[in-house]
């Protein structure tokens, strides 16, 4: 196993490093916490034995800075007799342990295998929980389709490190489904999930839910509050809908994200901030970045890892699975017996286009069970739009469902579909009769599945 010591004491760091080698250690060194994250960045070390007292940059500022940067490996400091405030500091930052100064050769060895053991004990058990997960199919969420098995992949990897993630896709695919897979899967699971819907919390009340308030902030405040940052500490902040926060709230998101630190309102000081930030949207924020609604430094801040949710039409060889994980699900609470779904209604289910995605099929189904008197959900069990949709969905007349969500996205999609057909599949000139920039065209027809 490779360990990096930082420390600004010559002698300490060939101290270390002669007990360290004896024990079978590999060993590398820096003289101060600059050097640290330069020698951290190439060797990929397993542990790291920081001090915590050293100038320019101290141990405490060192971990902060290598734990954004995304560094995974064992990091414990090294304190001097009476500086256990420091140590609980490192600790409470991210640090594993810490050795108190002055140390005896066999005390350091003992704490770093504790420490290494602990550690391969922890892979052991992420491994099993992996085997796991792979028999629950990754939880509520199914995935047989190629480019959703490709994404679930892809947030699996990135659960265990703090990088922010982006999750981009339409409505009702599953993002908070997959945002409580990378927060179960990461070192954060046993603290909270907090999810917030960007675009339902009034404009005024934005700052104060996010960030808290104190008593006589603003007229009301008759009492501190603590804001979702706050609620969120050492477990995982999900913002749904993130491309509906308004400018002046981008701004003090994008310093949070940066600087690790937020303000009360009405506060004159700052407290740290210790979440991992997962986001999701339904729009293109690319293109809201280029038209000016959303800004580049913010986007770039939260997608360090960007995650596409297929739609549901992209991926119809999931329906099958998903419509009986759905009807066991819910038999099981309504206490309905049923065998399952007779062919002719799945035969339905696979031509219709969910334009509501995955929780549109789930709600059917739901219906459907309510519904049905025989050993099978039928045909007949099926709502109108499904037996028969409408080419313009608004414009059917015996239909029930009136989510606007969905009659929108079936209008978008024939509209799209006609203007390619006018163009004999001219994308530039099907953008400009719809009145779209050809990269938003684009992204849409994929998600439609017009290409």
């Amino acid at each position: 196993m490779k360990i990096l010591v930082i420390d600004d004491d010559r002698g300490l760091r060939r101290s270390l490093s002669m007990i360290l080698d004896d024990a079978g250690y590999q060993v590398v060194q820096a003289a101060d916490g600059s050097e640290g994250l330069t020698r951290a960045a190439s060797e990929k070390p397993a542990m790291i034995l920081c001090d915590v007292r050293m100038p320019e940059m101290d141990g405490l500022e060192f971990l902060c800075r290598y734990r954004e940067s995304g560094g995974q490996a064992l990091v414990m400091v090294m304190t001097a007799y009476g500086s256990s405030d420091l140590a609980v500091e490192a600790m409470k930052k991210g640090a594993y342990d810490y050795i108190p100064k002055p140390f005896g050769a066999d005390e350091v060895v003992l704490t770093v295998r504790k420490a290494e053991e602990r550690e391969n004990l922890r892979r052991e058990v992420g491994r099993l929980r992996s085997e796991v997960r792979a028999d629950r199919r990754f939880g509520d969420l199914v995935a047989r389709s190629s480019a959703m098995l490709e994404a679930l992949e892809v947030a699996t990897k990135v659960a265990p490190h703090e990088s922010p993630v982006l999750l981009s896709g339409q409505s009702g695919t599953g993002k908070e489904l997959v945002a409580r897979l990378i927060h179960r899967e990461s070192r954060r699971a046993d603290g909270p999930f907090v999810p917030v819907n960007c675009g339902a919390i009034p404009a005024n009340l934005l700052e104060s839910e996010f960030f808290g308030h104190v008593k006589g902030a603003f007229t009301g405040a008759d009492r501190d509050r603590v804001g979702l940052f706050e609620t969120a500490r050492g477990g995982t902040l999900f913002l749904d809908e993130v491309g509906e926060l308004p400018g002046n709230l981008q701004v003090k998101l994008l310093r949070v994200v940066q600087e690790r630190q937020a303000r009360a309102v009405g506060s004159d000081r700052s407290a740290p901030v210790d979440v991992r930030i997962v986001a999701a949207t339904n729009r293109d924020l690319e293109e809201a970045v280029a038209d000016g609604s959303f800004r580049q430094d913010l986007y770039y801040r939260l997608a360090v890892v960007p995650i596409h949710l297929p739609a549901l039409l992209r991926r119809a060889e999931e329906i099958p699975e998903l419509a009986r994980y759905f009807l066991d699900r819910h038999r099981e609470r309504m206490g309905i017996e049923i065998e399952g779904i007779s062919p002719e209604a799945m035969k339905v289910l696979l031509s219709y286009p969910w334009p509501g995605n995955v929780r549109e099929l789930e709600n059917v189904l739901e219906r459907a069970l309510v519904l049905t008197d025989g050993p099978k959900v039928s045909v007949q069990d099926l709502p109108a739009q499904v037996r028969n949709p409408s080419p313009i969905g608004m414009a059917a007349t015996d239909d029930d469902d009136l989510s606007v969500k969905r009659r929108l996205a079936e209008l978008e999609r024939l509209l799209i579909q006609r203007a390619l057909e006018r163009t004999s599949g001219n994308k530039t000139q099907a953008a400009e009769l719809l009145e779209l920039s050809p990269r938003a065209l684009r992204y849409k027809i994929q998600d439609y599945g017009l290409a």
